[in-house]
């Protein structure tokens, strides 16, 4: 059992910030990456950020240079800082963890969200 605990969305006025974060606890074999993915109303779920056991990251075009993906690993803790933010990024965040199984694959879990509101 993985659970996934995520906080710190609210409401925001644009050009405002929030920090997201996400810990996992439960039976983990070895963390391969964790990071955010976000769902806005009548659109896809898609890739915010995401940062490696070594810590690689990876951004979505619309977020670089805003946001921030860090990780403790010590406590398999993500946190995403999100700046300058604009109603457009207006969405449910979810953490996402993959993980590597003892059998060498990979397994992904997700959190429950956290909704995110930029509006004046």
């Amino acid at each position: 059992q993985v659970q996934l605990v995520e906080s710190g969305g609210g409401l925001v006025q644009p050009g405002g910030s929030l920090r997201l974060s996400c810990a996992a606890s439960g039976s983990i074999f070895s963390i391969r990456a964790m990071g955010w993915y976000r769902q806005a109303p009548g659109k896809q779920r898609e890739l915010v950020a995401i940062i490696t056991k070594s810590g690689s990251t990876n951004y979505a075009d619309s977020v670089k240079g805003r946001f921030t993906v860090s990780r403790d690993n010590a406590r398999n803790t993500v946190y995403l800082q999100l700046n300058s933010l604009k109603p457009e990024d207006t969405a449910v965040y979810y953490c996402n963890l993959q993980v590597w199984t003892t059998a060498g694959a990979i397994d992904t879990y997700w959190g429950q969200g956290t909704q995110v509101t930029v509006s004046s």
